[in-house]
């Protein structure tokens, strides 16, 4: 998961600077991204592969898949281009609280007292990032509360596939979206790198996006959502970095309160689950036990 954080790091840096310095379209650069992650895949794995890989279980889900990833994806592009990378990465922060309030009408999985309170504190760490009626706010937020969203149902039916296609076929259908249906806007509205430079940045984001997803769909089939999920708050640390590096970006004081707040709350939740799991686990023992 730490790996797969870093090379959604460079993903993003990469987009970032060729919307910013390069002025390349949206489409293109979402485009480009899926496309060069599907001919690396086939490329690595064969032509021969591709009809195992379209073989799934549970087609409508990962149809819906790809459309979350494109979604998260366009978004993220559009809001890189006006935003800071450390303050995307805050926003990003909510999708395990926006889970944890979806879980209910589409898991069954109904919060307490306690967690709609840590979720509405989070909220708030969110509000003091962004800092609404204090400082400018750009209208990108808005895409980036949009990738957010996306990612949040993404991360629900990541953890569904998980139990019944192979990482390989997940992979593949997530793609699929992004390069089909994303094309034709692209390719209307090209514009050619005019460096060498821009060519090699552009064809990477396939490179980062691949390996990223990949580790991360092999992470969750080997270990569960309660362990990996504060894993996503090392994502602060890889962007802020590349921030810094690239863009010479460092987060104000604002951002990093705002961001302690969420990831505060976001570890209250993961602490609370993991307590009512060893508590329905203690249970269902006892009840066993005075059965026999």
């Amino acid at each position: 998961m730490c790996l797969a954080w870093a090379l959604f790091a460079c993903l993003d840096t990469t987009a970032k600077y060729l919307g910013t310095a390069t002025d390349l379209p949206t489409a293109q650069l979402v485009w480009m991204r899926f496309l060069g992650q599907l001919v690396g895949m086939v490329a690595v794995l064969g032509l021969l592969a591709v009809p195992s890989l379209m073989h799934t279980r549970k087609l409508r889900a990962q149809i819906a898949r790809s459309f979350l990833l494109l979604g998260s994806t366009a978004f993220n592009f559009l809001a890189l281009r006006h935003l800071r990378l450390d303050q995307t990465t805050t926003i990003a922060f909510l999708a395990p609280l926006a889970t944890a309030l979806l879980a209910g009408p589409l898991l069954g999985e109904w919060i307490g007292w306690r967690r709609g309170v840590a979720i509405s504190i989070g909220f708030i760490g969110a509000l003091i990032a962004i800092r609404p009626g204090f400082a400018s706010v750009h209208p990108a937020v808005l895409w980036a509360f949009g990738t957010m969203l996306c990612m949040s149902f993404f991360g629900i039916v990541t953890r569904y596939l998980a139990a019944f296609d192979r990482s390989e076929v997940t992979l593949f259908y997530s793609l699929l979206a992004g390069t089909l249906l994303v094309a034709p806007f692209a390719l209307a509205d090209w514009v050619w790198p005019a460096s060498g430079l821009a060519w090699l940045l552009l064809l990477s984001m396939g490179l980062y996006g691949g390996l990223g997803h990949y580790l991360f769909i092999v992470a969750h089939r080997h270990a569960p959502a309660s362990t990996l999920a504060p894993f996503l708050y090392v994502s602060l640390l890889t962007h802020s970095t590349a921030g810094f590096l690239v863009f010479g970006q460092v987060p104000d004081r604002w951002t990093l309160a705002g961001a302690a707040i969420v990831i505060a709350t976001g570890l209250y939740l993961l602490h609370r689950e993991r307590a009512t799991a060893r508590a329905a686990a203690v249970s269902m023992t006892s009840e066993a036990a005075s059965q026999r």
